[in-house]
C-alpha cells in the first residue's frame, strides 16, 4: 500500500476514535476509558510512522517550504504527545473537564490531518514516484506491526 493512503487510512481512524470519545457523555466512563486506550495506540503509532518514514523523506526531497511544514507537523505531534493526550489521560472520564479536554484535543487533531492531508500530501505525491511512496507504505506496515506488539504488552503489562 501507498504510504500516503495509508497514512489517510489512520487518519480516517483516529477521527471515527475523536468523534465517539467527544460524543460520549459523563456516564459512559467504561466506553470513554476504552476510546482513550484505542486513540492514544493509534496517535503514538501513526506518529512514529510520519516521522521515522515519511517527515525525514519529505524534508530531505523538498526545499524551503517543506521544511517549515516539516517542522510545524512534528511541533504539533509534540503538542499532542507531550500535552494534550497525558492531560486528558489523567482526566478522570467521569468528568465535564475530560469533555472539554477530548473536544480540544479533536480540533488540534483535525486540524493537523487538514494540514497534512491538503498541503503535505500532495506536495509528497509530487516529490516521491509510485515505487518510493509503495516502499515508504511497506516500511510502515512492518513498523505498524512492531509497534503494535510493543503497545500492546506494555498496556498488559
Amino acid at each position: 500500500m501507498n504510504a500516503i493512503d495509508l497514512l489517510i487510512e489512520d487518519h480516517e481512524r483516529v477521527k471515527d476514535l475523536l468523534t465517539r470519545l467527544t460524543e460520549s457523555t459523563e456516564r459512559a466512563v467504561k466506553t470513554r476509558t476504552e476510546l482513550l486506550s484505542k486513540l492514544e495506540m493509534e496517535v503514538t503509532i501513526h506518529t512514529q510512522l510520519e516521522e521515522q518514514i515519511l517527515y525525514p523523506a519529505y524534508k530531505e526531497a523538498g526545499g524551503k517550504e517543506e521544511l517549515k511544514m516539516y517542522h510545524e507537523a512534528k511541533e504539533e505531534h509534540r503538542a499532542v504527545d507531550s500535552l494534550v493526550l497525558p492531560d486528558l489521560k489523567a482526566t478522570d472520564p467521569g468528568s465535564v473537564q475530560f469533555s472539554g479536554r477530548a473536544k480540544v484535543c479533536k480540533e488540534l487533531l483535525e486540524h493537523h490531518i487538514e494540514e497534512e492531508e491538503s498541503e503535505m500530501f500532495p506536495q509528497a505525491r509530487e516529490l516521491f514516484d509510485a515505487k518510493r511512496l509503495e516502499e515508504m507504505g511497506a516500511q510502515m506496515i512492518e513498523l505498524r506491526n512492531r509497534l503494535k506488539k510493543e503497545f500492546t504488552a506494555k498496556q498488559a503489562a
